[in-house]
């Protein structure tokens, strides 16, 4: 009798001290992204496991945020702070060291060969920081978070590995379609007009030409010789396919389109995903409506 109350009483503390451990496991990650891109990605590979924030919400420019205090104090919280990296988000030492964010720091391009390039009036080139935009870069993406997650969530490590071969799965299906979908344009059709240098990535992956005004960052202002002889290209070549992006003003694309006669597409989604009701929710879905419009658009051209 004596063995059995011991047996109990055994039984009882271990459960007492099991449960703060399961209730523990029950919390999700508190993750803060600074883009909507990064929070979909994020989100994929977390899944329940993580409660996920993006500094950035849909349809908003990276290029020109600036954090607000309320901002500074979500991040002061997160056990977790994801950033594309390669120059997009120049104010995030600025935003770390108000917030006294102490906590990891991932890099989500770690890995990545960027493209480079030079702005006007610059003397050295840049990295292009939209290297989402290759869906092969988009793995590397997501196994860089997959990673975090796990060493800062080691109990779910395995998890996150799961979520991140079915997430791996999914994208290399998408990088095949995107492939299939353009391999029926001629070469020659191959040119795109955009508002901001946001699809360099994206060119050099699939096979697409894409001129703009404005250049990886939709702060620098193109200049008038610049836009005369992007106009001067669009009139010689016959190039139609003309898009304004969900992030930009319309200026620059109206103005390219009252000059040359060409009629702007739908909006393309380069720096920022749409809401949930808009075309654009995910980043696969992303990819998806890009690829549909691009090329429906360079079939005119």
């Amino acid at each position: 009798m004596l063995f059995g109350r011991v047996l109990r009483w055994a039984t009882a503390a271990c459960l007492v001290l099991a449960w703060p451990t399961q209730g523990a496991l029950a919390i999700p990650i508190r993750v803060v992204v600074s883009f909507s891109i990064l929070k979909d990605i994020v989100q994929e590979v977390g899944g329940k496991d993580v409660a996920v924030t993006s500094l950035i919400g849909p349809d908003s420019d990276a290029h020109v945020f600036e954090p607000k205090p309320d901002q500074a104090r979500l991040l002061s919280r997160a056990q977790l702070f994801v950033v594309n990296g390669l120059g997009l988000e120049g104010w995030l030492i600025r935003l770390t060291s108000s917030a006294q964010h102490h906590g990891p720091v991932v890099v989500a391009t770690e890995g990545i060969s960027p493209i480079t390039t030079a702005e006007a009036g610059d003397t050295s080139p840049s990295p292009d920081p939209h290297a989402w935009q290759d869906v092969r870069n988009a793995v590397i993406y997501a196994e860089n978070i997959a990673r975090a997650l796990a060493a800062a969530d080691p109990l779910r490590g395995d998890v996150y590995w799961r979520r991140l071969r079915e997430y791996e799965a999914k994208l290399e299906a998408l990088d095949r379609h995107v492939r299939e979908e353009l391999g029926t344009i001629p070469a020659k059709k191959r040119q795109v007009i955009t508002s901001h240098d946001a699809f360099g990535y994206y060119g050099k992956a699939y096979g697409v030409t894409f001129l703009a005004p404005e250049g990886i960052s939709t702060d620098s202002e193109p200049s008038a010789k610049t836009i005369a002889e992007l106009i001067r290209q669009i009139r010689r070549e016959g190039i139609k396919a003309l898009f304004l992006e969900n992030i930009s003003a319309p200026r620059l694309v109206e103005e390219l389109a009252r000059e040359t006669g060409a009629v702007p597409g739908p909006p393309l989604y380069s720096d920022a995903l749409s809401p949930p009701n808009g075309p654009a929710p995910t980043y696969i879905q992303m990819i998806e409506y890009n690829t549909a419009v691009l090329k429906q658009g360079m079939l005119k051209n």
